[in-house]
């Protein structure tokens, strides 16, 4: 009897003793059994701590706008796991994800049984969706490091590192070194690497050099200069002069759209990407719950959505909101996970916000609100309130907040996604 889709995921976590088990030697004996084949078509792999999902955003928009056909497969999501997997212009279906999840669980089951874990399951989904569905071009975003993440089992024709940050420790190490290692894990001999950061761990160069990878770096082999209404862009290969902004906010998309088009003029592909095209591209990227901005209306507060998970991407939403003054109060939702740096993440937001409301996250990783207020102290530098969830937060928030006030929800994919859930529900944010 056939699984529903909700079937599959309550199947999947249970397959594996543990819910995350990096490696690839897993994924490798499946997809044999499977006979699955690298692919033809231009791959361009991105991993980074952060940044990366704006990098792979852009890279798709810009493939899209020169008409070709893309697959993208990003993670997490924020609310509906289909997000994690998008053929061209449409998200995956529910179809093509239980067959492909009955096509991977007949292999691993075929012979001595191979255990995967839940993302080991969503990543060989895409491969084998991807494979099937005559695409030109495929943008993977790593899920965790990069060496023995499940998405390197496809050899990239560009591998892409944006930024290195403390994150992940417990799995990749306590330094920047160690951490950038396992990201250049992806890199391949004799292919472009490319690198987001102008001052970079020098473990990518050795990395890169020692296994004769192409090294192309920000403020190096490629820069950008940006302006008030627009930027420049100058590659090994293109000199583009004059580009709109990119369609996500804040000062560090530049960085990350010029990483995006180190990328992109390294590829082979059957159409020329004109700057027209780049252009197009740019404006039409979109990355929910990253600065997303919620316009205020109707006498209704403005929302800011930021799923900033570690300090490094804490300080970026600070310096955003910053650079986005409010006219009246910043109020804060926030919560995080147990294995993140919460005081280290609100020490980043400092004198941000007037009030903040802490939501309990469930789950395995789950922190609760009570929990979280007290590792956060007075680092914040706001009054705390403590809810039982994303939604009762978000509900005290708005409660308190007037029409020239603004409420920022952040720290979590597992807060921004509930919460543009409860905006939808309330009417306050489109349904997509």
């Amino acid at each position: 009897m056939s699984r529903s889709l909700e079937e599959w995921f309550a199947h999947q976590s249970q397959v594996h003793p543990q819910a995350i088990d990096l490696g690839l030697e897993r994924l490798q004996r499946v997809l044999q059994r499977l006979g699955w084949r690298q692919p033809s078509v231009p791959v361009i792999t991105v991993a980074g701590t952060n940044g990366k999902g704006s990098v792979t955003a852009y890279c798709g928009a810009i493939l899209t706008a020169a008409g070709l056909r893309v697959g993208t497969f990003t993670s997490p999501h924020l609310c509906d796991y289909r997000e994690r997997i998008r053929v061209h212009d449409r998200l995956v279906t529910a179809r093509e994800l239980v067959q492909a999840f009955e096509r991977i669980e007949a292999a691993r089951t075929a012979g001595a049984e191979i255990s995967l874990t839940f993302f080991e399951y969503n990543a060989l989904a895409a491969l084998l969706i991807f494979e099937a569905s005559d695409l030109d071009a495929w943008v993977l975003e790593v899920g965790m490091g990069g060496r023995l993440d499940a998405v390197n089992v496809v050899a990239p024709s560009v591998a892409v590192v944006v930024s290195i940050g403390l994150d992940h420790q417990e799995f990749l190490g306590n330094t920047l070194e160690a951490i950038a290692a396992e990201k250049a894990g992806i890199f391949r001999a004799g292919r472009p690497a490319v690198v987001g950061s102008r001052s970079p761990p020098l473990a990518l160069a050795a990395i890169a050099g020692s296994i004769g990878a192409k090294l192309k770096r920000l403020g190096s082999e490629f820069d950008y200069v940006s302006g008030a209404a627009t930027w420049h862009y100058c590659g090994s290969r293109w000199d583009l002069p004059a580009l709109p902004p990119p369609a996500l906010r804040g000062e560090t998309q530049f960085a990350n759209a010029a990483t995006a088009l180190a990328a992109l003029e390294e590829l082979d592909l059957p159409v020329p990407l004109s700057a027209a095209v780049v252009a197009q591209g740019l404006r039409a990227a979109r990355l929910a719950g990253r600065f997303q901005v919620i316009a205020a209306g109707d006498g209704k507060p403005e929302w800011i959505l930021d799923v900033a998970h570690n300090p490094d991407a804490a300080r970026v939403l600070a310096q955003n909101l910053s650079d986005l003054p409010a006219a009246g109060k910043s109020f804060a939702v926030c919560g995080i996970l147990a294995d993140k740096d919460a005081a280290g993440i609100a020490a980043a937001l400092a004198g941000c916000f007037d009030a903040c409301w802490l939501a309990s996250i469930e789950g395995a990783r789950g922190l609760s609100a009570q929990a979280l207020a007290e590792r956060i102290g007075g680092q914040l530098g706001a009054p705390l309130a403590v809810t039982d969830g994303v939604a009762a937060a978000c509900s005290a928030a708005f409660a308190a907040a007037g029409p020239q006030d603004r409420i920022v929800v952040f720290g979590s994919f597992h807060t921004v996604g509930p919460a543009l859930e409860w905006l939808a529900l309330e009417g306050l944010a489109p349904r997509d």
